[in-house]
């Protein structure tokens, strides 16, 4: 029945991710598109919007309008990290559970928006990726780790992507440093000639990112060991890849108190 349905709101939903976002709800019969947030969108079907049906969900300009009149039960967040912060703290203060995709919170800031979960009684989620093989990658890169703890990272993506290192790197990085102890890697007497060459430090190992046209998503950790190496990779296509996990987000994020960091703590 249609009062049994997760009811959804999505901001962002201009974007790519977003419009994948809204097609993704539509699809399933789980799920109920009630809001979508585009300050630049003008009053346009949200459907229509995302290349799909019509759904009679008038697109928003704003989140507090979004939600104030819709009765949401979940916000998805593919924006940017300037705004993620603010839409999340929104989205609790209304009682709607955030999913959010977007990377760039500090410690700091996902202590606090748990705490304000768990006061409210609702779950939420910030995952850096939603992509199962993506989490898999980080799992086995962890898994590795505690064997060759000699590694470095490689990610890429297109010129456009603001951030660096990835959110997924950065992930996959605090994966590997739970798994074992710092190890300042490379020769003690090594220079750099050229600031940065060896890339971004981390728990004794390096992180690269790679910033070019024509590349969607891809990451790469290499692992180093007597006469041998390992590389653990992961490539995305296209967005849509994303969408079978922020669909099980939607759903277990229903299911418990307080904000989860990483996708992967609710794949088990």
């Amino acid at each position: 029945m249609a009062d049994q349905r997760i009811k959804v709101a999505v901001t962002g939903a201009g974007g790519r991710m977003g419009r994948e976002v809204i097609k993704m709800v539509l699809e399933d019969e789980a799920l109920e598109l009630v809001a979508a947030v585009d300050p630049s969108a003008g009053p346009v079907d949200a459907g229509i919007f995302a290349g799909g049906k019509q759904t009679g969900v008038t697109v928003s300009s704003t989140l507090e309008e979004a939600l104030s009149s819709s009765q949401s039960d979940v916000l998805v967040d593919f924006t940017v990290p300037q705004a993620a912060y603010n839409n999340t703290r929104t989205a609790i203060e209304y009682g709607v559970r955030p999913v959010i995709g977007t990377t760039g919170f500090t410690p700091e800031q996902i202590t606090e928006l748990d705490e304000l979960c768990k006061q409210k009684g609702i779950g939420g989620l910030i995952a850096p990726n939603f992509s199962i093989g993506a989490i898999l990658m980080m799992k086995f890169a962890a898994q590795a780790a505690k064997y060759m703890p000699h590694v470095e990272i490689i990610e890429y993506h297109g010129d456009q992507k603001l951030d660096a290192p990835s959110g997924t790197s950065i992930k996959t990085a605090e994966l590997i440093a739970e798994a074992r102890q710092e190890l300042k890697q490379g020769n003690p007497a090594e220079e750099e000639l050229i600031e940065g060459a060896r890339g971004a430090y981390y728990n004794g190992f390096r992180i690269h990112s790679v910033r070019l046209p024509g590349v969607f998503a891809q990451q790469e950790v290499v692992f180093g060991g007597h006469g041998q190496t390992l590389k653990i990779r992961h490539d995305s296509y296209e967005r849509a890849g994303y969408m079978p996990g922020v669909n099980v987000a939607v759903k277990k994020v229903m299911t418990y108190s307080g904000l989860i960091y990483g996708f992967e703590h609710i794949m088990d």
